[in-house]
């Protein structure tokens, strides 16, 4: 594990910290609860989230970004793709592979999806003052990059 101490502001990185993986632990379960489609399983919404936001993909890709080994990726893909929500078409450069691309289906569920979490989180916020709105509003990138690293 790292070092969290930075010199005398060691006890407050470590306070930090931890108040942060619990405050974004019992808000992701809260945001869970705001699916759209609950017949999707929270890594099935991951791929189709990672499809969306980075494009179409081969299932050997999908499996690296999404931090699980290549055959449950390709279980995953297959699900999604019984349910009309990726198809699967031939690599440009590869015929052996195949590469993953969301459907319009896909596409419409995770906008709503969006929205209704959207709309939930902004109900939550406006017990906010302008003070907390404006550290949120600073936070959002660092909370952004920590979430891609």
């Amino acid at each position: 594990m790292p070092d969290l101490s930075h010199g005398d502001d060691g006890n407050e990185n470590d306070a930090a910290v931890n108040a942060l993986r619990s405050a974004v632990m019992r808000l992701g379960r809260r945001l869970k609860h705001q699916r759209v489609d609950e017949s999707l399983s929270p890594t099935e919404m991951s791929v189709l989230g990672t499809l969306a936001r980075c494009g179409s993909a081969t299932p050997g890709e999908l499996a690296r970004k999404e931090h699980v080994q290549p055959p449950s990726m390709t279980r995953i893909v297959a699900l999604l793709e019984a349910k009309g929500l990726v198809r699967l078409e031939p690599h440009p450069d590869d015929r052996r592979q195949k590469v993953v691309s969301q459907t319009e289906e896909a596409e419409a569920m995770l906008e709503e999806s969006r929205r209704r979490r959207n709309v939930w989180l902004a109900s939550l916020a406006e017990g906010l003052d302008e003070d907390e709105w404006a550290k949120l509003r600073a936070a959002a990138p660092v909370l952004e990059k920590l979430a891609h690293l």
